[in-house]
């Protein structure tokens, strides 16, 4: 027996921990609830504090109706799916979601899966084996990834939101494999998108075919809130999967896959996460259904959503005199990535957190909690060694007054660690 299985399991998993916590990526649950009709203020530690960290893009989540829906749903379904959906767990709910799915996607059809992680590894695992080939967008997500790996299908990158590179690796790749190319639609920590039509259009050239994860684009991007693809105006048929999930623009939870009704019917059959996974819970569908409809009907909302990103984009960019940088994103993912010079700096109240521009990071997290606002620091492995940053995320639930108080915070905080840097370096 080797050493490491001598020990037991909690000294192996407390090393494990010990190094995280020494690496400062020890991360920590934090209990929330919803200040009530308040909307971007979330209760944290007892707390009430104006959130900058949810994907609750419309303000959807905390909507009354939807909470109405979602009672009437369970009264008239219950609270659980009961079994998976090919046993006696698929409702009326759910085909009325999937058919409302497919059509805002503009696809023949559509597939209910529990989490959009289920969705990615159900749909991978189906359309590729030993053997495939699964040509990734460099930044994608990591369980498409995952989903990959899992399927035992081998594993290619393109350059991030580069058609050109991504052609020459397709062009590349063994012809007589499966070759499925896999993109974010709107990328969750960059919150840039991905050029659809030209990836369609190498995909057709080479016989290839394409897959986009929209969960961060439904609901936000297109005139009736149909995503990525209806923002860039390319036809349904040029992309063979579509995922997106419901937790985030939409207010509830789940995902689904769209696509053409021979896909969705090999889904049915073929998916194991879909086979043997209890059903979505069907007052979940009900009540995404009125969510749909407040999509569609109110599409105010996204466009006071654009109207805060664009305020928040003019100001914030003044930033960089302090090396903070704002990336180039049109949606509501609006990261501040912390410039090289940061890293040099161990001193003062960054020298509590050792590893450069991450030091930084959790810094300006923790001035912006001390002001009442939350944004989490993302650092690796969630995003690249070099890149940590501030990923603010915008919500139509915001007043342009929480903008302003943002970026005042963000300036103050911005400025005073950086004038003890200077004094301390």
């Amino acid at each position: 027996m080797s050493s490491a299985s001598a020990d037991s399991l909690d000294t192996v998993l407390a090393t494990r921990l010990e190094t995280q916590r020494e690496r400062q990526r020890y991360r920590l649950r934090v209990t929330t609830g919803t200040a009530s009709k308040k909307g971007g203020h979330l209760i944290r530690e007892g707390q009430e504090t104006l959130a900058f960290c949810s994907n609750d893009y419309l303000g959807l989540a905390g909507d009354p109706r939807l909470a109405e829906s979602l009672a009437e749903g369970a009264r008239r379904f219950g609270t659980g799916g009961g079994a998976s959906h090919l046993v006696c767990g698929h409702s009326e709910a759910h085909e009325q979601l999937e058919t409302r799915l497919a059509e805002l996607t503009g696809c023949q059809r559509a597939v209910l899966f529990s989490s959009g992680y289920q969705a990615n590894l159900g749909v991978i695992s189906t359309l590729l084996g030993r053997g495939d080939i699964a040509l990734h967008d460099r930044l994608n997500h990591a369980s498409l990834l995952d989903a990959t790996r899992l399927a035992g299908a081998r594993i290619e990158r393109f350059a991030h939101l580069d058609a050109a590179d991504c052609e020459t690796r397709l062009s590349a790749l063994d012809a007589d494999r499966r070759r499925l190319v896999i993109t974010d639609g709107v990328f969750s920590m960059d919150g840039d998108s991905a050029e659809l039509d030209a990836l369609a259009t190498h995909c057709e050239r080479h016989r290839a075919w394409l897959m986009v994860d929209d969960a961060h684009g439904f609901g936000v991007l297109g005139a009736l809130g149909g995503g990525t693809r209806e923002a860039q105006n390319l036809d349904p048929s040029g992309i063979a999967v579509t995922v997106g999930t419901l937790g985030k623009a939409f207010g509830t939870q789940g995902a689904f896959v769209a696509g053409s009704e021979t896909l969705i019917d090999a889904l049915i059959q073929f998916s194991r996460p879909y086979i043997y996974s209890t059903s979505l819970s069907p007052a979940l569908a009900w009540a995404t259904l009125t969510s749909l409809d407040i999509v569609r009907d109110e599409p105010e909302r996204r466009a006071h959503l654009f109207s805060l990103i664009e305020r928040f984009r003019h100001e914030a960019s003044s930033l960089s005199e302090f090396d903070l940088h704002l990336m180039p994103s049109a949606t509501p993912i609006q990261p501040l990535v912390i410039g090289p010079s940061w890293s040099t700096t161990e001193a003062g109240r960054l020298e509590s957190h050792q590893g450069g521009n991450e030091a930084a990071a959790l810094a300006l997290a923790e001035e912006l909690e001390r002001a009442g606002l939350w944004c989490s620091a993302i650092r690796p492995p969630s995003v690249p060694a070099g890149t940590s940053r501030l990923r603010f995320t915008l919500s139509a639930a915001h007043t342009h007054e929480d903008i302003d108080r943002l970026l005042s915070a963000l300036f103050t905080a911005a400025h005073r660690l950086s004038s003890a840097r200077s004094t301390l370096a």
